[in-house]
């Protein structure tokens, strides 16, 4: 399994794609380590045609988001709220995120 930058409930902002908009942090939902994709709140929205089952009795036509290539997302950093690099160091044993640009560990 590869270990990436970017894990579920991070706030990130996209820097290239349809939905480039600077400064506007976002939520990771989930992470597909395999393809390299993250879903994000908000990011990619595509529309989807259902036909109606028990969830959505009416069916019809739902949007939602769609999975973005983790190289178009950068994480923010916690101390300055602007985008950052990750790097990785030992604390008391354990591997930690933290961001390059203050230092500051990222939870």
């Amino acid at each position: 399994m590869k270990k990436l930058h970017i894990k579920k409930g991070d706030s990130v902002i996209v820097i290239a794609g349809n939905d480039k908009d600077l400064n506007t942090p976002r939520k990771v939902l989930s992470v597909n380590p395999s393809e390299d994709r993250a879903i994000v709140e908000g990011v990619n929205m595509v529309k989807k045609h259902t036909k109606p089952n028990s969830k959505h009795p009416q069916g019809g036509i739902l949007e939602q988001e769609a999975p973005i290539h983790i190289s178009n997302l950068q994480l923010i950093d916690p101390k300055s709220g602007k985008a950052t690099r990750v790097g990785y160091r030992m604390v008391d044993g354990k591997k930690v995120r933290y961001a390059k640009k203050s230092g500051e560990e990222i939870k």
